[in-house]
């Protein structure tokens, strides 16, 4: 045999081997992460309940997952070991690194309005113009412009083309 004939077994040996050897680092990663719980830690589970590890076993874990709500879980069921502050983040919505001179946004819209007694006064006063033109006192509504027959045309068209033919049934 020749080397070109074995050189795709050996890349497809090599790409085998490389492939095991990142899951093996994963597992192993996520392996020491669930020994390294601790009572008091919070967790997430791999179906994304958030608890505080109460007791750790050596295949299980017993979660607190609120008051009077404790869980039995197996090791292998935890998703992810939080920090303190993620965790208190997260379940609390507790902030540690808010700035204190930082812009607060609020909830609703109240602070987008006005609430300048003197800026609703001058508003007040002004007219708004709406682009309207004042029609003359002689013309009747039965008369139609010279401007409305152009529109009435286009809009006549418009519907024959819309009505569709006997091709298009």
């Amino acid at each position: 045999m020749s080397l070109v004939t074995l050189l795709p077994f050996i890349v497809l040996i090599g790409a085998m081997f490389l492939m095991t050897r990142s899951a093996k680092k994963k597992q192993q990663q996520a392996a020491n992460m669930r020994n390294e719980m601790q009572p008091g830690t919070g967790v997430r589970t791999i179906g994304g309940m958030y608890a505080t590890v109460k007791e750790v076993n050596d295949d299980t874990v017993l979660l607190d997952a609120g008051p009077g709500v404790e869980l039995l879980f197996a090791k292998n069921a935890i998703g992810a070991v939080l920090s303190d502050d993620e965790y208190n983040r997260i379940v609390h919505g507790i902030e540690h690194d808010l700035k204190s001179d930082a812009d607060i946004v609020p909830d609703d819209a109240s602070s987008l309005t006005e609430t300048d007694a003197s800026a609703a006064d001058a508003s007040d006063d002004k007219s708004v113009d709406l682009g309207k033109k004042a029609e003359p006192a002689d013309a009747t509504a039965d008369e139609p412009t010279v401007d409305a027959a152009p529109a009435e045309a286009k809009a006549d068209e418009q519907a024959k083309k819309s009505d569709g033919g006997s091709e298009a049934k």
